[in-house]
C-alpha cells in the first residue's frame, strides 16, 4: 500500500524479531552517544576547527580508530557476504586491492597533510596553485565532491541500513503506513525509519562536531567488533554447520581460496575468476586511478580530515598506518565466517538476496540480548559512517565555498551555525537521494567510474611542480564526459550484443583511464604552470622533496626536503607485505592451517621489523 498526500493507508503490524530485552539494549546505546554529543556540544562549538579537526589534537589511535570505524558502514559486512556468496573468499579482491594505495597514504603522504597546517583537503587546491581556475576548482570540488558525490555515499548506506530494517522485520509499517509517495519520491516504511536513525545521527554530529563523532566512533567500533564476532562464534558453532573443518568440508571447490583464478571464467557461486583484463583494472589500476572515500589516491576526504585533527605529522603516519591494519587485516575475517555460513544455511537465497544472508543469521539465531547487541552494532556502524560524512560534507561547504566564496568576514560562532545548518542540510539531501538508489553496487561502481584517471593527479600534485590547477580540473571532468559517452553509446546496442560485456565495469575503468591521463597531461603542458610564488610557499611548507620540483629546489637551496625516497619505498613495500600476510594468516589459523598460518607470520614479523627499524632510525617513533 501507498501513502500519496493527503491519503494515509494502513496494514497489519509486522512480526518482530527483537524481545524486550533487545530493544532495551538499542535504547541504551542510543542514549550513551546522544549524552556524548550534548557534553561535547560546547567544546565543538568554540570554532570551525575544533568543529571539524579537534583543534588538531587526536592522539593516533583515536584518530586511527575513527578511520576504521567510518569504514565499517552499515552495507560493508552485506557486500562481504554478497562477495563471498558469489565469488568465494577471493571476492573480496574487489576491495582488497585498495590496501596498495592506503599503504601509499601511510608513508608517502601522511606527514605531508598533516604539515600542509589546514582544514580540509580541498583548501590545499589554493596553497598548492594560483590564480581564478585555483578558486575555481576549490569551489568546484567542494560541491561536486562534498555534495553530489558524498550524497550518493551516504544514500547507498542509507540503502544498506533499509535492507537490514526490512530482513529483520518483514512486513514492517511506520506506525501503520507502508509507503509513501511525495514529490515524485517513493519512500518504503523501513526507509522512514532510517529517516528517524539519520535525524538522530543529525542531532549529535550537529552537536559535537568531529569531538562527538571520533569519540562515538570508539564506542561503536568496538561494539560492532564485539558483536561480529560473537556472531562468527555462534554461526560457526550451529548444528546445522558443526564447526569450523565441518563447514569447510560443505563448501563448495574453492570457495576458501584466497586468491582469484586469472585467465579464465566460471559460474556465479564459484571462486572469483577474472580475465586478464579484469584483473589488471581491479589490482594493477583501481588503487591508484580512481577517487573512492576512504580510498583515495594520496589520502584525502575523511581520512585527510582526520589527519588533520592530530597532534602531530607522527601520529598523522601512526593513523592511517593503524587504519590499514585494522581495516584490511583485523576486521574482515568476522564478516567472512558468516558470510560462509550463511551459504550452507540458506542455499536458495536469489543472485539480488545474497547479501541479506548476514542479516538472516542474526534474526534467526541469536538469541535475545544478543540480537539486541548486534542490531545495536549496524546502528553503530551505520551512524559512524554517516555522521563522519556530514561533518566531512560539511566541511567542504561552509570553509570551501561558503566562508571562500559567500561570507568571508563573520566570527566563529557564525561558521559554527552554519556548519549546524550545512549538516542537516546534507542529511535532508541524501535522504531523497536514498529513494532513487535500487542498487549498492551499482552506486559503487559509478564512483570509480566516473573518477577514472583522476587519481593520477591527486598523486603527483604532492611531487611534480608542473602540475596545475587545470591539471585536476581536466581529471575531474574527462572521465565523468567519457563515462556518459560509454553509457549513451551502450544504449543504442541490442542487450544480447556481444560488446556490452566489455562495455561493462570494470573494463569500462580500463578504457576511461587510458583515455583521462593523457587528456590531463595534454592540459598541463599546454597551460602555465602556478604563480612561481605559490609553488615556493608550498614548497617551504611542505618540503615534499623529489627530483620533480628541482626547479622549485634550486631556487631554495635552504629548504631540506624530510624524505628518503628509497626508505619510503621500502616501507611501502614491507607495510603491503604486513598487511597482505596478517590478513591471510588470520585467515589460516582461523581455517586451522597452523603451518602455513606461522609461515604468514613470520613474514609478518620481518616486515614489521623492516618499518619498525626505518622508522626509528628517522626518528619518527612516538
Amino acid at each position: 500500500m501507498y501513502l500519496c498526500i493527503g491519503h494515509i493507508s494502513q496494514t497489519i503490524e509486522p512480526e518482530d524479531s527483537l524481545t524486550g530485552i533487545d530493544y532495551f539494549i538499542v535504547g541504551i546505546y542510543f542514549v550513551i552517544l546522544l549524552s556524548i554529543g550534548i557534553y561535547l556540544s560546547k567544546r565543538a562549538g568554540k570554532s570551525t576547527t575544533e568543529f571539524f579537526i579537534s583543534g588538531r589534537n587526536f592522539p593516533w589511535w583515536i584518530a586511527g580508530t575513527a578511520m576504521v570505524a567510518t569504514t565499517f558502514a552499515a552495507d560493508t559486512p552485506l557486500a562481504v557476504t554478497e562477495l563471498v556468496a558469489r565469488n568465494g573468499i577471493a571476492g573480496n579482491w574487489l576491495w582488497w586491492n585498495m590496501l596498495i594505495g592506503s599503504m601509499l597514504t601511510v608513508f608517502f603522504f601522511a606527514k605531508l597533510w598533516r604539515r600542509a597546517g589546514i582544514l580540509t583537503d580541498v583548501e590545499f587546491i589554493e596553497i598548492r596553485y594560483s590564480g581564478k581556475s585555483a578558486a575555481f576548482l576549490r569551489g568546484f570540488r567542494a560541491l561536486y565532491i562534498g555534495l553530489v558525490m558524498n550524497i550518493i555515499v551516504i544514500g547507498w548506506v542509507n540503502l544498506a541500513l533499509e535492507k537490514i530494517i526490512r530482513v529483520l522485520f518483514p512486513g514492517l509499517t511506520f506506525f501503520g503506513i507502508e509507503h509513501i509517495s511525495f514529490l515524485g519520491f517513493e519512500f518504503s516504511a523501513a526507509l522512514l525509519w532510517v529517516a528517524c536513525v539519520m535525524a538522530f545521527v543529525g542531532l549529535y554530529s550537529s552537536l559535537a562536531g568531529l569531538w562527538g563523532i571520533a569519540i562515538t566512533d570508539m564506542l561503536q567500533f568496538t561494539v560492532a567488533m564485539v558483536s561480529t564476532i560473537l556472531l562468527a562464534i555462534v554461526a560457526v558453532n550451529l548444528p546445522e554447520i558443526g564447526g569450523m573443518a565441518a563447514l569447510i568440508e560443505k563448501l563448495p571447490e574453492g570457495t576458501t581460496r584466497f586468491t582469484p583464478v586469472i585467465g579464465s571464467q566460471m559460474g556465479v557461486g564459484e571462486v572469483l575468476s577474472l580475465s586478464v583484463a579484469a584483473f589488471v583494472a581491479h589490482l594493477a589500476v583501481q588503487w591508484w586511478a580512481s577517487w573512492y572515500p576512504g580510498a583515495e589516491p594520496g589520502g584525502g576526504g575523511y581520512v585527510a580530515q582526520r589527519m588533520f585533527s592530530t597532534k602531530d605529522e607522527k601520529n598523522s603516519l601512526f593513523a592511517v598506518l593503524w587504519f590499514t591494519i585494522a581495516h584490511y587485516a583485523v576486521r574482515p575475517w568476522p564478516w567472512i565466517i558468516v558470510a560462509l555460513c550463511s551459504l550452507i544455511l540458506y542455499p536458495d537465497l536469489g543472485y539480488g538476496e545474497k547479501g541479506d544472508g548476514f542479516v538472516m543469521v542474526m534474526r534467526d539465531f541469536l538469541p535475545a540480548g544478543m540480537l539486541g547487541l548486534l542490531v545495536a552494532a549496524f546502528f553503530a556502524a551505520y551512524m559512524s559512517t554517516l555522521g563522519t560524512h556530514l561533518n566531512w560534507g560539511a566541511s567542504y561547504a561552509v570553509n570551501d565555498f561558503y566562508r571562500r566564496f559567500l561570507v568571508k568576514k563573520r566570527d566563529e560562532k557564525h561558521y559554527v551555525l552554519i556548519s549546524r545548518v550545512a549538516t542537516i542540510l546534507l542529511l535532508i539531501l541524501s535522504l531523497f537521494v536514498t529513494a532513487r538508489l535500487e542498487r549498492i553496487t551499482a552506486a559503487w561502481e559509478f564512483i570509480i567510474t566516473a573518477s577514472g584517471g583522476m587519481g593520477l593527479v591527486l598523486i603527483l600534485r604532492w611531487y611534480w611542480w608542473r602540475i596545475n590547477a587545470w591539471s585536476e580540473i581536466a581529471a575531474m571532468i574527462a572521465p565523468f564526459v567519457l563515462y556518459a559517452a560509454i553509457i549513451m553509446y551502450t544504449s543504442t546496442l541490442p542487450a544480447d550484443a556481444p560488446i556490452q560485456e566489455y562495455l561493462r565495469f570494470p573494463y569500462t575503468l580500463f578504457y576511461i583511464v587510458a583515455l583521462t591521463t593523457p587528456t590531463w597531461l595534454l592540459v598541463t603542458y599546454l597551460t602555465k604552470p602556478s604563480d612561481m610564488n605559490v609553488l615556493r610557499s608550498f614548497y617551504a611548507r611542505v618540503k615534499p622533496g623529489g627530483k620533480l620540483w628541482k626547479p622549485i629546489a634550486d631556487q631554495m637551496p635552504d629548504v631540506k626536503p624530510s624524505f628518503n625516497f628509497k626508505e619510503l619505498l621500502i616501507c611501502w613495500i614491507a607495510g603491503i607485505v604486513m598487511v597482505y600476510m596478517a590478513l591471510f594468516g588470520m585467515g589460516k589459523l582461523l581455517f586451522g592451517e597452523y603451518t602455513m598460518a606461522f609461515l604468514y607470520f613470520v613474514a609478518v614479523t620481518l616486515s614489521a621489523f623492516i618499518i619498525s627499524y626505518i622508522i626509528r632510525k628517522d626518528d619518527l617513533s612516538l
